[in-house]
């Protein structure tokens, strides 16, 4: 069985994490550090945006793609996943730009993520509750 809807957020979070990586890249070059991040605040908040992602990423799409396995709504999905994928953007975006310091982008967005993963949370719940129930 193919799961169409998690793989389209996949892949835009695929891509956000090339080009956070990217930015990352972009940093350990111009100070030729292979670990760690220097004072530099930009630095810093590049490493974090990119960590962020890679803590909070894997295990929305997992839980989408096993509600989407089991059959939750498509419109369910679809929407626990565009908050999931808006919420990464944004704390993306806030990071850097706030230096990783505040900013209204950062706090919306990981507000979007968490609620992200509690409905995906809930749709599980409820899904098997009604199967096995």
């Amino acid at each position: 069985m193919i799961i169409p809807i998690t793989a389209v957020f996949a892949a835009v979070i695929g891509l956000l994490l090339l080009v956070l990586s990217g930015l990352v890249v972009k940093y350990r070059l111009k100070y030729r550090m292979g670990m760690g991040v220097n004072e530099d605040p930009e630095f810093g908040a590049a490493v974090r945006a990119h960590a962020n992602l890679v803590e909070y990423a894997p295990i929305g799409l997992i839980m989408l793609a096993i509600a989407e396995l089991n059959g939750v709504s498509n419109t369910l999905i679809y929407w626990t996943g565009m908050a999931l994928v808006a919420g990464r953007i944004l704390h993306a975006f806030g990071m850097i730009n706030g230096k990783g310091g505040e900013h209204k982008a950062r706090m919306i967005g990981i507000l979007l993520t968490w609620l992200a993963i509690l409905v995906a949370a809930l749709l599980l719940l409820w899904n098997v509750g009604k199967v096995y129930g």
